[in-house]
């Protein structure tokens, strides 16, 4: 069913109480940045999922889409978002709450569910309206949107590092978990005898004992292929989830050390093992992320999950045509690292500047490509303070939807520290020779 409308007017019960409004200050960030965000975007382009006449009406569309604003603006997960939801006034004034609540507004688990009905095309308005929301305060303009750096990183997945015993273990307690369930009895599950393995592998590996180590992930690998086995006797005609499982435990148990598209993770196949020639971290487990900023005051304008370890050069298409469905605007130049070289399609109009290749360029031209590091820094704070470290969502689906929200949250920081360069400016614009939009790009 549509969703319902957000609270308006008093009813009969409320005429004792304060409104929020009447009761916040009017000059805090988060106040001053929801009565600035168009809502009614969302309901208009969020409004054609819900059937009108069939089940229970669904939340109000703002809720939902403040709740994923300050998850990912705040570093917040799920459940500790509606939990500071409950006690933050004004996080219900920017969830569209004209009084103060006192129960939870939802469960956190329809959260997830919201995201799988929208998908990564629909977040992406998310993204679109912190760009016009930005525009409107006309703290950025389509001349700066003509000049964008782009870099890749990666997106690391929440998941365990993948030794052949972890994974030879896991594989076999999903297929037990799963026998279990349906009341398929195996022969013996291996339960006491894998534990002891899987513990007595990590001591000796541990201690150097490299031959006692290989013994007992050999003795994982054969008590994996006994499940399998035994598995496939008994139903020989599986269903979808259990011919999923058997799949990945089968890549599993013949997989080998130089094979390519190796499973890495039995709840999360689809991850992929990154290497970005990192002395700190050799090698990282899950997706590359492309990522697309503004030269001049880092407004992220692209952030998407590419799968399959794409060569850096050819994922510039890709973001290209999303900044360019996000902005509205074709950027004229494009700032990247060494890692783009390469011949670009006939697909892209950009002028693409590989920064540190030319030695005889102009100073303006050499400043542009100086600042072409500042990306670095950006994708940095997005992963430390917008959830973008360590994804927890999951499938393909949960890479893309997870950064696309970082760079959400990425412009809301920056638009909240708009109000805070105002407030400054306003107050000792007289004695420095700052300005709102000099603090912003310093702050942020």
């Amino acid at each position: 069913m549509q969703p319902l409308k957000s609270e308006s007017g008093a009813p009969q019960e409320e005429l004792f109480r304060n409104r929020l409004d009447q009761i916040l200050n009017r000059k805090h960030p988060l106040f001053l940045l929801s009565n600035e965000i168009d809502w009614s975007v969302f309901d208009e382009h969020f409004g054609l999922l819900f059937e009108f006449k069939k089940g229970r009406p669904a939340l109000p569309t703002r809720l939902i889409v403040g709740l994923h604003y300050l998850k990912h603006t705040f570093n917040e997960s799920d459940e500790s978002v509606v939990e500071r939801l409950l006690e933050n006034p004004y996080w219900q004034y920017f969830c569209g709450f004209e009084f103060f609540q006192h129960d939870f507004p939802l469960d956190r688990s329809s959260l997830p569910r919201w995201r799988k009905r929208l998908g990564p095309s629909g977040l992406e308005k998310l993204l679109k309206e912190t760009l016009e929301t930005a525009k409107k305060k006309k703290l950025i303009g389509a001349v700066e949107m003509k000049k964008v750096n782009v870099d890749t990183t990666v997106q690391e997945k929440a998941i365990a590092f993948p030794t052949d015993a972890r994974l030879y273990y896991k594989a076999r307690r999903a297929l037990v978990r799963y026998a279990k369930r349906n009341d398929i009895e195996l022969r013996q599950t291996y339960e006491r005898v894998a534990k002891l393995a899987l513990a007595k592998q990590g001591r000796y590996a541990h201690a150097k004992q490299m031959k006692r180590a290989r013994k007992r992930t050999k003795l994982l690998r054969t008590l994996l292929g006994r499940i399998m086995r035994d598995i496939v006797r008994k139903v020989p005609q599986p269903d979808h989830r259990l011919q999923h499982l058997l799949e990945i435990a089968g890549r599993i148990f013949n997989q080998k050390r130089e094979d390519t598209n190796k499973i890495y993770s039995v709840h999360a196949p689809e991850v992929e093992c990154i290497s970005k020639g990192k002395a700190h971290k050799r090698y990282e487990f899950g997706c590359k992320v492309a990522v697309a900023t503004t030269s001049k005051n880092n407004w992220v304008v692209g952030s998407q999950a590419l799968h399959g370890n794409p060569y850096d050069g050819h994922t510039l298409l890709k973001t290209l045509t999303q900044v360019t469905r996000l902005t509205g605007v074709i950027p004229n130049d494009v700032y990247c690292d060494r890692g783009y070289r390469g011949e670009q399609p006939p697909e892209v109009k950009s002028e693409i500047h590989l920064c540190g290749t030319r030695k005889k360029i102009s100073r303006s031209e050499r400043k542009w490509e100086r600042r072409r590091s500042a990306i670095e820094p950006k994708i940095g704070h997005m992963k430390l303070d917008n959830r973008m470290d360590r994804n927890f969502l999951l499938g393909k689906d949960g890479d893309q939807i997870n950064a696309i929200l970082a760079g959400c949250g990425a412009n809301m920081r920056k638009l909240l520290w708009s109000f805070y360069a105002f407030i400054f400016a306003f107050i000792y614009g007289r004695r420095t020779r700052y300005t709102r939009f000099s603090i912003v790009s310093r702050a942020c």
